[in-house]
């Protein structure tokens, strides 16, 4: 058996999430670096972990990696690279991204361009031929230069994986669904323990929440790019990986997660994502004002993403993280995890938060807080 590298990015912060899901696959770590995890497998790899991993962006083939200070070495470095094991002779192929940082080569229309002319003179040696016709199934290649370390893979996810197929209706600032996931695994939170979430958007934390009790694969209910690449990929691994994903999918269990919005239209496209995603069952969706926040239960868990940023002046914020800490405060045996770049929330919410963890949200840094409520008794075996 032939083992291939493979990069899976994540957002800054999450890797040690993304890291436990990979070794839960059964696969070896090889690297872990700042937003991204690489790990090995085979073939069938590609398609379990497009199929089952909730907290990366795509799944990257790793074809090669070397240094580069000029275009030249850039050149001849991609061409030495086997693009023929990879790429079949009417395969459609071009440089879909690439990025640099603290590089000297760092103009990615430039990178882009050389790359493609390598890959087309190394590819034309191999089957002795002047034209492509790229007529073929699509193989976009990433390129990422960091500190002149050239690291080149094919995308076999191709929309990212946070497009899970549910979330037709958004609202303003909403979190990905991946970071939704990466989120939920960072807290001790389980199927069968109660979630709320009282600024509930579009739902993500609760239709990811919901996904996760019923063992719902993430990409069960989407294509992905490199299920065409029969030439590198047998279509049984991808027939197995969605056996094994409806196999595994259980909608009849019991759960108590639920979400709150102030807006009813909000509320209304919360509910359409949730029946999109095939968990509407197993979520309790409303309009109700955090002012509003309360449960019978004991030991549950309030996961959420309240407002910040520019989208609400200071005193509305002030408001409503003195209203959320005053609710949460009354729930004295829960435990409170909430993502946000707003500077004052733990002074409006009235305590310290037990951990505080830096994440990046693209480009905005947040700020995961995490109020750790006590333990639930251990229960009594009969």
């Amino acid at each position: 058996m032939k083992l291939y590298e493979f990069i899976a990015p994540c957002h800054f912060g999450l890797e040690a999430v993304l890291k436990r899901e990979i070794n839960d696959l059964g696969y070896e770590i090889s690297k872990v670096e700042d937003g991204k995890v690489t790990f090995l497998g085979d073939e069938e790899a590609c398609a379990y972990a497009n199929m089952f991993l909730r907290t990366t962006e795509r799944i990257l083939w790793k074809v090669g990696e070397f240094k580069a200070e000029t275009f030249d070495e850039l050149f001849e470095n991609t061409k030495a690279l086997p693009w023929e094991e990879f790429i079949p002779k009417d395969g459609k192929f071009w440089v879909a991204k690439a990025n640099s940082v603290k590089s000297k080569l760092f103009s990615p229309s430039d990178i882009q361009s050389i790359m493609k002319k390598a890959i087309v003179d190394r590819l034309k040696t191999k089957y002795k031929t002047d034209w492509f016709e790229e007529s073929g199934e699509s193989y976009p290649i990433r390129v990422a230069i960091l500190k002149d370390v050239v690291t080149i893979g094919l995308d076999t996810t191709g929309v990212s994986l946070h497009k899970r197929g549910y979330r037709k209706h958004t609202v303003k600032a909403p979190i990905t669904e991946t970071l939704a996931a990466a989120l939920l695994m960072l807290t001790p939170w389980k199927g069968d323990r109660i979630l709320v979430d009282p600024f509930c958007g579009s739902g993500t934390f609760a239709i990811e929440a919901a996904m996760m009790a019923a063992d719902m694969a993430p990409g069960i209910k989407r294509d992905f790019l490199s299920e065409a690449w029969t030439n590198i990929i047998p279509a049984k691994c991808w027939s197995d990986a969605r056996e094994e994903a409806n196999d595994r999918l259980d909608l009849d269990i019991k759960t108590d997660i639920q979400g709150y919005d102030i807006d009813p239209e909000v509320v209304s496209m919360a509910r359409e994502n949730a029946k999109l995603a095939g968990v509407e069952k197993l979520i309790h969706l409303q309009q109700r004002d955090v002012a509003q926040l309360s449960h019978p239960g004991k030991y549950g868990f309030i996961i959420t993403n309240p407002p910040y940023g520019e989208r609400l002046v200071t005193d509305e914020l002030a408001d409503i993280y003195k209203t959320l800490g005053e609710r949460f405060a009354r729930l004295d045996t829960w435990s409170m995890y909430l993502i946000t770049s707003y500077g004052d929330a733990q002074k409006y919410i009235g305590r310290t938060a037990d951990k505080n963890r830096k994440i990046y949200n693209g480009m905005m840094k947040t700020y995961f807080y995490q109020y750790l409520g006590p333990k639930p008794p251990k229960r009594t075996q009969q």
